[in-house]
């Protein structure tokens, strides 16, 4: 079975799925665009070990510049023309269909009566204007089918016009089965790793994402006022700006608020294994893979009601919901669980919660699909 599937650019989960989709089909993966032409990541974040598939980067481009939007830009690629009439496919999947180069690929697709596939990391139903959802629509609803990680994902399917029956459901993921814990640390050994990161607090909260204002880490700065004297909170990634650094000057009157640059996924594991939950107080987030990394490390989640990787992994038994934009509810969630006597509960849940959503999952259901 001959696959091609185009993506945007070389995200180390999708290059991992795409490793172990290609040891069961012929697997040709197109890239939108190269590492070097991303401008918000760190070239150590991209995942160039393409072993089990033929990878192509799109030449033949054509880049518009968005001058009222901070670096945005639009690329489409010509040649995936090219690649889908010569490539004789036995499937097409588009992981996404909102660039210039998939509408482009759609546009010949439905002109040629080509069948593809959408495949989408997530997505919330919202309101558009009518010439919008019109687009949208004209896009998505003429797929053969559609793979989707949940229920809301769905709902934003069907509004743009799939049909319930073409949707297929996958386990998005960033894991391996060896990257779920076996079972949740112990005290001791949770100790060391902290002896070993310079971690002196009694208790760690951890949190992780791009210093960007969609991921609420302002709102976690505001509640350290709030938060048991015990507590550190622990704040990982790229793009930390002086609007953070003032606002921790601000709230964190007992200096217990860090700020720790981009790790890679060994170094980043540590500070997992080492923290006693994780806040994600993110303001929108289709699906959040931070939430699936956290609980095969055994961490309890509290994450808002705007993070469908929230909305599909966690409840009551694994961590808290809260609502989005609110200081106060983050300081009330984390002082509530940091001293609950459940809170070793939670973390087996979690684990529990998170073992079928692996890589060879994804590729099993992905199969089952295609193949029938």
């Amino acid at each position: 079975m001959k696959i091609l599937f185009l993506t945007n650019y070389p995200a180390p989960y999708r290059v991992h799925f795409f490793n172990e989709l290609g040891k069961k089909c012929e697997l040709t993966v197109a890239f939108e665009e190269r590492p070097e032409e991303q401008n918000e990541r760190e070239m150590s974040w991209f995942n160039l070990d393409f072993k089990n598939f033929k990878a192509i980067y799109l030449e033949n481009k054509k880049i518009y510049s968005i001058k009222d939007r901070k670096h945005y830009k639009a690329v489409i690629a010509f040649s995936i023309k090219k690649l889908i009439r010569e490539g004789n496919f036995d499937h097409i999947i588009l992981g996404g269909y909102a660039t210039l180069t998939a509408m482009y690929a759609i546009q010949y697709m439905q002109f040629c009566r080509i069948p593809y596939w959408i495949e989408i990391d997530g997505g919330i139903k919202q309101k558009r204007n009518f010439i919008v959802h019109a687009l949208q629509k004209h896009f998505v609803s003429k797929a053969k089918g559609y793979f989707s990680p949940s229920k809301p994902a769905d709902e934003y399917l069907e509004s743009l016009g799939a049909s319930k029956d073409k949707i297929f459901r996958y386990p998005f993921s960033s894991l391996s089965k060896d990257d779920i814990l076996p079972t949740i640390l112990t005290t001791q050994e949770k100790e060391i790793i902290r002896n070993k990161l310079g971690m002196k607090e009694r208790k760690i909260v951890v949190s992780v994402g791009q210093f960007i204002p969609r991921k609420g880490f302002d709102l976690l700065i505001k509640a350290s006022k709030q938060i048991n004297s015990d507590v550190g909170i622990y704040i990982i990634g790229d793009g930390i700006t002086q609007k953070y650094i003032d606002l921790k000057e601000e709230y964190d009157n007992l200096d217990r608020v860090h700020f720790i640059s981009f790790k890679s996924k060994n170094e980043l594991e540590e500070y997992y294994r080492a923290s006693d939950l994780l806040c994600f107080p993110t303001r929108y987030d289709i699906w959040g893979l931070v939430i699936n990394e956290a609980m095969a490390n055994g961490l309890p989640i509290i994450t808002t009601d705007k993070c469908i990787a929230g909305l599909t992994l966690v409840d009551k038994t694994n961590g808290k919901i809260i609502p989005t934009d609110d200081a106060e509810k983050i300081a009330d969630a984390i002082n509530e669980l940091i001293i609950s006597e459940n809170l070793d509960e939670l973390a087996k849940n979690s684990l529990s919660k998170i073992e079928k959503y692996t890589y060879t999952n994804m590729v099993e259901d992905h199969l089952r699909v295609l193949v029938k």
